[in-house]
């Protein structure tokens, strides 16, 4: 163990979630084997190795379908509110482990240690409200054109979910598609990104022990590991009727072709890049506040992370000092110490990336008025921690157009009204979440029209990071149009069924055929 590892206890925390030197990388509940290649996890904190994950192999892969597709006969038969005790113990179990899982997420992803411990509550939470909603998969009763007949439909599961999730929330995707996907009587196939790979197995440990704890079948949990070849194997799998996706665009495109290919469903959460607008009337404290976690936070690698900030000329100079001048109070450092604001990217690559996009804006003809810069010495060993920078640009520049992983800020300018403003946000391919800050009642109605933002989150008077799990999350336009979590996301992980009961002696015809024997 590291210096780092040792004072802030992550040995211990290792210990609680059952971790080891070597770990398993394929389960399909208490049952774990791996005979693939081994990967080794890092801290982007120190650079330290955490410890390793045996991957998964084709073989190994066709033990787990074998596995979940067999549970999911037992599974699918058991009532929705058996089905949401076990999702029930599940978050209490979360509740008991918060903490090193919490450590965990931190150490691994490089997100602040508060951060982590939000990211297990945003677990508990889905898990208290899928224990709810297990009690109302309800469907519609409608009227029938013909006498003596009832029409209603209903829900029913779908069967095997795949679930592919990306570095920057390790833990909570999962958990917002499996806890759904529970209570609708599905089970789950999980691949967490190989660059978090510790998280994935602590997190099967968790449910496979309360699995095993009420006697449930070995399948309805089933975790694998490794490469892109890996998470292949499931998009091309005529077994898995949904494969749940979160990470890049162009990962996105791969998934929902291979899916489409074979008439499979996809429920895609891909790239965000951003924009609050600050028009004359906004509160510039607030703005400030909003704008400069939604773009630091998480080291800038969030989905919804703040991209763009969209300033009206009039008060573009007094929002640019306010931003930089807090920007100028940001602590950079480990992020398990919780008086740092900023941790480090997840990993070198990420780095280079950060380093390229301020490249390509000064050579687009942007003006950097925060310097960026990867930082070295005393506490950044692990190569991964960068400077959050602020650059002036254009909403056309090629950069601007794409989401740069990191935090980057980009200040732009309108003039004239809202319409404007709302343009410039529109502007951009992807389509996550979008913030106004204004106390002008008609712009923010404006915003929230059918013609003003068109992403799957608006919000007003606050940033665009973050997401509360009472309501479905996810993006328009190249974002992939997918929604997990609240509201009615439940309904993508069943399928619909239309009933019709006829309770005469009579069977009248549609369309008032005649067809007498």
């Amino acid at each position: 163990m590291s210096k780092i590892a040792t004072e802030f206890g992550i040995d211990q925390a290792l210990k609680a979630l059952g971790l080891k030197e070597i770990n398993n990388g394929t389960s399909t509940g208490s049952e774990n084997f791996s005979s693939g290649e081994i990967i080794a996890s890092y801290s982007p904190v120190d650079g330290a190795l955490i410890g390793k994950v045996k991957t998964t192999s084709k073989a190994d892969y066709e033990k787990v379908m074998k596995a979940a597709t067999s549970a999911f006969i037992d599974w699918r038969k058991k009532p929705a509110p058996l089905r949401g005790e076990i999702v029930r113990q599940f978050g209490e179990k979360l509740r008991e482990l918060k903490e090193p899982l919490g450590k965990l997420v931190s150490y691994e992803m490089g997100k602040s240690y508060q951060e982590g411990l939000g990211e297990v509550q945003e677990m508990i939470d889905i898990c208290d409200f899928a224990v709810g909603l297990s009690r109302q998969l309800h469907g519609l009763t409608m009227h029938s054109e013909r006498p003596g007949h009832r029409m209603y439909e209903q829900y029913h599961p779908l069967g095997v979910v795949g679930i592919i999730s990306a570095f920057n929330f390790p833990v909570a995707v999962w958990a917002w598609n499996t806890a759904l996907a529970w209570i609708c009587g599905d089970v789950c196939v999980w691949k967490p990104s190989e660059k978090t790979p510790l998280c994935g197995v602590a997190c099967q440990n968790i449910a496979a022990e309360v699995l095993k704890a009420n006697g449930l079948s070995e399948g309805i949990s089933c975790l694998i590991n490794g490469d892109y070849t890996v998470g292949e194997m499931m998009t091309s799998d005529n077994r898995i009727p949904l494969v749940s996706a979160t990470g890049s665009i162009r990962m996105g495109k791969i998934v929902a072709q291979a899916v489409a290919a074979r008439l499979g469903k996809s429920l895609l959460e891909l790239g965000g890049n951003n924009a609050i607008i600050v028009t004359p009337d906004a509160d510039i404290k607030m703005t400030v506040i909003g704008a400069v976690f939604g773009a630091v936070g998480t080291a800038g690698q969030r989905c919804t992370s703040t991209r763009r900030l969209i300033i009206h000329e009039s008060i573009y100079d007094t929002v640019k000092e306010a931003v930089v001048t807090a920007y100028g109070q940001l602590k950079i450092g480990n992020p398990l110490d919780e008086k740092n604001h900023v941790g480090p990217l997840i990993d070198t690559d990420a780095v280079a990336h950060y380093n390229n996009a301020l490249q390509k804006v000064v050579a687009e003809g942007g003006n950097i008025i925060v310097e960026g810069g990867v930082l070295e010495g005393s506490g950044y060993e692990s190569g991964c921690y960068v400077k959050p920078a602020i650059a002036e640009a254009e909403n056309t520049f090629e950069i601007v157009q794409h989401e740069t992983f990191a935090p980057v800020l980009y200040l732009l300018k309108y003039s004239g009204n809202i319409e404007n403003a709302v343009a410039i946000q529109n502007g951009v391919v992807q389509g996550l979440s979008s913030a106004i800050m204004t106390n002008n009642l008609r712009e923010a109605e404006h915003f929230l029209s059918h013609y003003g933002s068109d992403c799957g989150i608006a919000n007003v008077n606050i940033g665009t990071s973050g997401a509360e799990i009472g309501g479905a999350f996810g993006g328009e336009k190249e974002t992939g149009g997918g929604r997990e979590s609240g509201s009615d996301a439940w309904k993508i992980y069943m399928r619909r069924q239309t009933n019709t009961i006829n309770y005469t002696t009579e069977l009248p015809l549609a369309q008032g055929i005649k067809f007498d024997l």
